[in-house]
């Protein structure tokens, strides 16, 4: 059996903490910048909207460990509909905190895709959740809500489309399966998912050990720190690779036991939910190249003497690839990763994981370093592999990719590799068109 692919992490003392001095310490938490959630998006600027005609709020249907997940949704009827008649439910993704739906329409609705939606005569219901962060399984119960809503709410008898970007892809597939295997009808018709990490995605395990080792040398001081949205329960249910600690030696696979929980459970309610035709959009290109990302390049190589701090591009598999270093003249802290493929560079949607990091600190990056792979194609088009075992594909030309292949119905992906759900003319037109006959 093949080695599972870990991190290793060697500190002078116990942990890092505890191999610095005060000032030492003092001189990291300089360097690593304020307090803040990394990785999460910037706050957007003011948007506009268009009023909705209808706004439910949502509870969710049943809980999971004990905690019931809200929402709302924003109601767009079609041109000419004086009522709900052919709904499509569009479902937020990953991030911090709650959805700004005014922000998910102008964010995809930039080129007119739900304008068109909605000329075509179809009704747009965007959902959004009240803690995006919070676990997959919670937020799928009130996408069931949603789902359950719009049947009750619907004149007539047209099936709904139902999905969603980024994790609202996974939220509702898992609503979806969920309803049908407890013989609930959802009178769902087709199921998309729009750059949505079927198989997991990927933020930079060097990334993540820097959040949290800021949070640790300075602590939290009535906000979220750093490592919020890396330790919540959505994160940990979906990143391929994830560490709980800057100290943290051992498999990035199974690290955490929400992941294969989840995962479990997925299996358990049938995996993907069989009655709908299942469409899938990546922002990655279907040929295997990614960006140009050479393995194991320094990103950031700070110098403020006696510190030294080095964070690299994800190096392409090995045994103790160096990640990341923090010296005071010697070593206090080495990170080094075994078998772990070069997803930064990997052909998929991307996310400006170093470049936000990056602002953060208030470290200059060269522009070419700012994107890395965030959602790899072949996740996004649920190629047919074990999600704790898929890396060895990462690069896989999708071009003629047989239809047992992957879980979808039909995918398409974009003809270069565009931001982590980015409205792209290519995608939108395929989407488009795949709905024209519904």
């Amino acid at each position: 059996m093949a080695q599972e692919p870990r991190i290793d992490v060697e500190t002078r003392a116990g942990s890092v903490s505890g191999s610095l001095t005060e000032e030492q310490v003092e001189r990291i938490v300089d360097a690593l910048g304020e307090q803040g959630v990394w990785f999460a998006a910037p706050r957007p600027r003011a948007v506009e909207a268009p009023r909705p005609d209808h706004v439910w709020d949502l509870v969710g249907d049943q809980p999971h460990e004990g905690r019931t997940a809200t929402g709302r949704a924003a109601v767009y009827l079609a041109e000419r509909h004086a009522a709900l008649t052919r709904p499509l439910i569009f479902a937020d993704g990953f991030d911090y905190g709650p959805s700004d739906l005014d922000a998910l329409w102008s964010r995809f609705n930039g080129a007119g895709f739900l304008d068109q939606l909605r000329a075509m005569g179809i009704d747009v219901i965007l959902l959004g959740f009240d803690e995006r962060q919070t676990y997959i399984q919670a937020n799928a119960a009130v996408a069931a809500t949603c789902v359950r809503r719009a049947i009750q709410e619907r004149q007539g008898d047209l099936p709904l489309v139902v999905g969603g970007v980024s994790l609202g892809g996974v939220i509702t597939r898992y609503a979806l399966a969920r309803l049908e295997s407890e013989g609930l009808d959802h009178q769902t018709d087709k199921y998309f998912s729009y750059d949505t990490p079927h198989l997991g995605a990927w933020i930079p395990l060097a990334l993540q050990q820097l959040a949290y080792l800021h949070e640790s040398l300075l602590p939290q001081s009535g906000g979220p720190g750093q490592a919020e949205l890396i330790r919540s329960p959505a994160a940990q249910q979906l990143l391929w690779g994830w560490v709980e600690s800057e100290d943290y030696s051992g498999p990035v696979t199974t690290a955490s036991q929400l992941r294969t929980d989840f995962l479990d459970d997925l299996r358990r309610v049938g995996w993907f939910p069989m009655r709908p035709y299942k469409l899938g959009l990546a922002n990655g290109v279907g040929n295997g190249v990614g960006p140009d990302l050479t393995p194991g390049t320094p990103v950031f190589d700070l110098h403020h003497d006696p510190l030294q701090l080095t964070a690299r591009i994800q190096p392409d598999g090995g045994e103790l690839q160096d990640i990341g270093t923090i010296k005071f003249g010697a070593p206090v802290w080495t990170s080094a990763t075994s078998r772990v493929p070069a997803f930064d560079g990997a052909p998929g949607g991307t996310l400006d994981c170093w470049g936000r990091v990056g602002d953060a600190i208030g470290l200059p990056i060269q522009e070419r370093f700012r994107n890395s792979c965030f959602v790899p194609a072949v996740s996004a088009i649920a190629l047919a592999r074990d999600p704790l075992q898929w890396q060895a594909d990462l690069y896989k030309d999708l071009s003629d990719l047989p239809k047992d292949e992957t879980f979808l119905d039909a995918f398409c992906c974009d003809t270069g590799n565009s931001a982590h759900g980015d409205v792209s003319k290519v995608l939108i037109d395929w989407f488009l068109e795949q709905l024209a006959g519904w």
